[in-house]
């Protein structure tokens, strides 16, 4: 999957990590495998956490934590606890949010809805940090703080999604295994899926195949469908996507191999309770994700995308009010629609835009956006049953990411492929929480 190349660019980005901060973290490993993106990640981060801007450095990481512990992420508090306290953060902050500033504290209701139900942001949750006081937030800062926000809420979708677990040296951390001489081998044959179980995943990757050709070439014929049919197939995917749920809580961490000079610290393990140390970060911790559209009650006013677009209000926004930050955004968001190595399993040669297409838009779906000019219809078509119920749990709710949910979509296809996934989940996940929270900060501004 990698191309002429990649494995040098992969090796400089991890020396560069390293000589940024100190150590290689596993989330940068497990980018490493699409070193264009982790390329793009790592300057975004790097500017929010470690360059100028509104906020103080102690305050970011604050609030970094508060992002993961909404989603019960222990390795990504874990983390910033440590890199709070490197930059002289006060350690009474860390027994708990009850031990925070106010002003910090005033975050949590934007920080609840947004890593959960973020189209019910609106403009008076805007004036409310904004309002005059000694605890209120000027703009900068809380462009800032929504865009940490966003940003941790769904590295913590990417955490649970990939399983990555803790470096050895933290809390809960593990030892390396030895790494397998299938340096990418598909997570079916990891498990042992063999016989007619081989054959099935093999079929599903020709099924895949031929959907897409079919669907190819049913687009031309697509062009006269009016706007009504394509909202009536919206409705009835964001209908359907109520049927998508997990079934189990477990959490997984999955085993992946590399076979290059550093490899990956995970391990297959039982998900242990959840430390107090991530707990004391949340208020309200049952209020969760909700369907957007649920049975028998008035669901909020579809988002249509062309009303508030990142590239004509987002983006412009966010570089008034933040500059820098906005550019290297758009940059990865782009990244990471964009990549392919237009391969899919064990073929090559492949157009994947529309499958990448399905999966972004799939996902701002169950967040309640539509776009007008997308046939919802596709992604019935490319997205099986077992891939939607991963794909929603990882974007909506991923503490709840089960072991089987990975291994059973997609059988046949490289663990890459599926890190490759992942990355379009978090991209498309902190798209949509921005335009719902930037809407929201346009609204008070006009």
């Amino acid at each position: 999957i990698l191309q002429e190349g990649a494995e040098n660019s992969r090796r400089q980005l991890l020396i560069e990590a390293f000589v940024s901060a100190g150590r290689v973290d596993n989330i940068t490993m497990v980018m490493g495998l699409h070193p264009q993106y982790l390329s793009s990640f790592w300057k975004t981060q790097y500017l929010l956490l470690r360059m100028d801007g509104p906020l103080p450095y102690h305050k970011r990481h604050y609030i970094a934590i508060m992002a993961a512990a909404r989603h019960q992420c222990s390795y990504l508090v874990g983390l910033h606890m440590g890199e709070f306290l490197q930059v002289g953060g006060n350690p009474a902050w860390l027994q708990g949010l009850h031990c925070a500033p106010q002003k910090l504290r005033n975050l949590n209701e934007i920080n609840k809805l947004l890593a959960h139900r973020p189209w019910l942001i609106t403009k008076e949750h805007i004036e409310a940090l904004l309002k005059t006081g000694e605890n209120s937030w000027s703009l900068a800062e809380l462009v800032q703080a929504l865009v940490l926000l966003t940003h941790y809420h769904s590295l913590a979708s990417f955490v649970f999604g990939c399983g990555i677990n803790p470096e050895e040296d933290q809390d809960g951390g593990h030892g390396c295994r030895p790494p397998s001489p299938h340096s990418d081998s598909s997570p079916a044959s990891d498990d042992s899926v063999g016989g007619s179980g081989g054959k099935d995943a093999m079929q599903e990757v020709e099924v895949l195949m031929e959907r897409m050709k079919l669907l190819q070439e049913s687009q031309l014929e697509e062009e006269g469908v009016t706007q009504e049919e394509m909202a009536t197939r919206f409705e009835l995917e964001k209908t359907e996507s109520l049927l998508v749920a997990p079934s189990g809580l477990a959490l997984f961490r999955v085993t992946l191999h590399c076979s290059w000079l550093l490899w990956w610290c995970l391990v297959d393990t039982a998900y242990h309770s959840l430390q107090s140390n991530v707990l004391c970060f949340v208020e309200d911790p049952e209020f969760g994700y909700k369907d957007f559209t649920r049975r028998g009650e008035q669901a909020p006013p579809t988002f249509r995308a062309q009303d508030y677009t990142w590239e004509d209000h987002g983006y412009s926004l966010i570089n008034r009010l933040y500059p820098d930050v906005g550019q290297l955004l758009d940059e990865k968001f782009q990244v990471v629609y964009n990549l392919t190595y237009n391969t899919i399993a064990m073929h090559c040669g492949v157009d994947t835009s529309m499958l990448r297409r399905a999966i972004w838009n799939y996902v701002h779906c169950v967040f309640g956006i539509r776009y007008d000019d997308y046939n919802y219809g596709e992604v019935n078509q490319l997205l099986e049953r077992s891939l939607k119920i991963y794909i929603k749990t990882v974007a909506c709710y991923p503490e709840k990411t089960t072991k089987q949910m990975y291994t059973q979509f997609w059988r046949h296809f490289k663990h890459s492929e599926k890190v490759h996934i992942n990355l379009l989940l978090l991209e498309a996940r902190m798209q949509a929480a921005l335009l719902y929270a930037l809407r929201a900060v346009t609204r008070y501004m006009t």
